[in-house]
């Protein structure tokens, strides 16, 4: 029996709802021996799962731990191509690299790498990233959108504005998108996103966007030189948040506002990226590779750039480059 066909047991328990469901049943749907549909329900057991057995009825679920494997999350799901291919690991060293190997070797659209834990998190310009075990979402999506290679850094705006509104309607908090890539709730950092390109000159292959959440973190979990600067949805709700369900929401609202960048340009999501951003309206510093710059950030185009009007009135575009507020 494949890891596959264990999450379709699992999602068989999931769907019964409490009722027992049959061994023999599941033995002969999947081609094994009771004996195996036993040994596989004690390794769901080892994970953390509770199942009962009621004596010539079968097996039927008690409770689940708090993991974000496929049977998890597909719970939750309602997209139609979004995290319908999930890859689960207990640990590895990054979702992103994993997704670009993936990408490369042919995986559909929607595709989604989602680890437990990260040894080598990454965030914008190779920053390491704090991924702890069972505490937080640490996930790359794959994407081939239709787009050009020209419209791929909107899909960092895109991304953004998804997992603002999955946040919110999953705790009823309202994070502020702070440009480019950061979600903040009460000024912390609660979510980065970064965005990365496999493409021709003319044809996007794939856009691959690397997602990881603070979700389950207590203030003592975080390392001292972040306590003044990041949050986690726990800490800010007061109480625990369910993981697979967030990232099965994040997933809805991502297909969503990708399809909607696709038919309809990114006017849509430009509009909605503003009315949650926090650096609209703000004074602004801005530093780039060869430059800094600072002025009234005053809106996005779009194209996704920030503008900036400096003091002698000038409007000037910010492509990349990372942003303080300045009093």
């Amino acid at each position: 029996m494949t890891s596959t066909a264990k999450s379709e047991l699992l999602k068989r328990l999931f769907d019964a709802d409490g009722e027992p469901v049959s061994g023999q049943n599941l033995a002969d749907e999947f081609g094994v021996s009771r004996t195996a549909i036993w040994k596989y329900v004690k390794e769901l057991e080892q994970e953390g799962y509770e199942i009962g057995t009621v004596r010539k009825k079968g097996y039927y679920l008690i409770s689940t731990p708090d993991r974000v494997n496929e049977a998890n999350i597909k719970k939750y799901l309602t997209t139609e191509a979004f995290g319908r291919t999930i890859r689960y690991f207990e640990s590895c060293d990054s979702t992103q690299f994993i997704a670009h190997e993936l990408a490369q070797e042919g995986a559909q659209d929607g595709t989604v790498v989602v680890a437990e834990e990260q040894l080598t998190g990454k965030g914008r310009m190779a920053r390491p990233w704090d991924s702890k075990a069972y505490k937080g979402i640490w996930m790359s999506v794959i994407t081939r959108p239709h787009l050009t290679p020209q419209q791929a850094p909107q899909m960092t705006l895109v991304a953004a504005v998804a997992i603002t509104r999955a946040i919110e309607e999953v705790t009823g908090l309202t994070a502020q998108i702070k440009w480019p890539n950061d979600l903040l709730i009460n000024q912390k950092k609660i979510t980065g996103i970064l965005t990365e390109l496999q493409a021709d000159p003319d044809l996007i292959k794939s856009i691959i966007l690397g997602i990881g959440i603070n979700v389950n973190q207590s203030i003592e979990e975080f390392p001292d030189e972040l306590t003044s600067i990041a949050t986690s949805l726990k800490i800010e709700l007061g109480q625990s948040v369910n993981r697979a369900k967030l990232i099965a929401t994040t997933l809805k609202y991502l297909e969503e506002y990708t399809k909607l960048y696709e038919a309809h340009g990114f006017s849509p999501i430009k509009l909605l990226w503003e009315s949650y951003s926090n650096t609209i309206g703000r004074r602004i510093r801005a530093t780039m590779v060869n430059q800094t710059v600072e002025g009234l950030a005053i809106g996005i185009t779009e194209e996704g750039m920030l503008e900036l009007k400096l003091d002698d009135g000038t409007i000037y575009g910010v492509y990349s480059g990372d942003i303080e507020f300045r009093k």
